[in-house]
């Protein structure tokens, strides 16, 4: 690495140009997605001691759980942000202790923002919200949203059903809107952060790639199950209803493709696949970047290879635009 990707690595991307940076607080543009009992202070405080923006779960449902997570992180004073999944909230319960608890940063998704955004803003909050659709996005920005995460359909987990790709979603929403964009789903190093800042965004969302990393509290054989995965690997799942899920392949999930319909009580055992390490137990949530993450590595190692693989890119298109040369 060059003297002067070291020193961008060392002072960030600079807040004053890159408005999610401002937003955050974070060092770098790089979000840990809101995974499920995943997300947790563990995952999350190793993400923002290395630069990134940790972020705590709420759709595990468990209230309580979560709450703690929440002030564990706040007692670290480390930028940090929050996950409320509007479809998966019981009651109002988390919603208010967020906006009691000094938290700056949170992302909705999973429904409607428009009854979330009053109170998470009167209480100093920036609310970004996850968005499928250009129609979504245009509402969100319509009901005073601050930014919004852009999912495209290679990512894992909870999916609209009508695929579009982040690839074409980033342009399609740029085009229309101009909050800042966070771009989620089938990015996991440097070349993935390239070319969605290429398209228009301003940071990126992991998921797999920090679930596969050393501190992701996961069963070892959901690491490497995700290690093992080809580019092909997973499945679109429930794509007769909504919302749609994207899963490792497995017997399991072949069964569930195969149907178009996934049964009510599919995810059911989860907490076996994420903690128990039976891969059979449920669908192993995970997005098509698993066919590019070949090892484990620790949310350090993950965040400064991605910054610096960024900048080397970067750099050489640079190099190609002063010189007008396509090579």
């Amino acid at each position: 690495m060059n003297s002067g990707m070291n020193g961008a690595m060392n002072q960030g991307i600079n807040r004053s140009m890159n408005r999610v940076l401002a937003h955050t607080g974070a060092k770098f543009p790089i979000v840990q997605a809101p995974m499920g009992w995943i997300a947790r202070s563990p995952l999350a405080l190793a993400v923002s001691r290395a630069g990134g923006l940790g972020v705590i779960e709420t759709s595990s449902g468990e209230t309580e759980n979560c709450q703690r997570e929440i002030a564990i992180m706040s007692a670290c004073g480390l930028p940090f942000g929050v996950n409320l999944p509007i479809r998966f909230l019981q009651d109002d319960a988390m919603l208010k202790f967020v906006c009691a608890s000094g938290v700056k940063f949170v992302t909705t998704s999973a429904g409607s923002p428009a009854k979330f955004i009053a109170p998470l803003k009167d209480a100093g909050i920036t609310v970004y919200h996850a968005v499928p659709t250009v129609a979504t996005a245009m509402k969100c920005v319509d009901a005073g949203i601050d930014g919004l995460v852009v999912e495209g359909a290679e990512g894992g987990g909870f999916k609209n059903p009508e695929e579009v790709s982040t690839l074409v979603l980033l342009q399609a929403i740029r085009a229309k809107v101009n909050v800042p964009m966070i771009a989620a789903g089938g990015i996991c190093d440097g070349r993935g952060m390239a070319a969605a800042f290429a398209l228009g965004a301003e940071a990126i969302q992991m998921g797999t790639r920090f679930v596969s990393c050393a501190e992701s509290p996961v069963h070892a054989n959901y690491k490497q199950a995700i290690i093992d995965a080809k580019e092909t690997g997973t499945y679109v799942l429930n794509k007769k209803a909504s919302p749609g899920i994207r899963a490792l392949k497995s017997q399991r999930t072949l069964a569930i493709h195969d149907a178009g319909l996934m049964p009510a009580d599919a995810l059911s055992g989860i907490l076996g696949v994420y903690f128990g390490g039976d891969m059979e137990a449920a669908p192993a949530l995970a997005g098509q970047s698993a066919g590019l993450i070949t090892e484990v590595k620790t949310a350090q190692e993950i965040i400064e290879q991605t910054v610096a693989e960024f900048f080397a890119i970067t750099q050489r298109l640079g190099a190609l635009a002063a010189g007008q040369s396509f090579g």
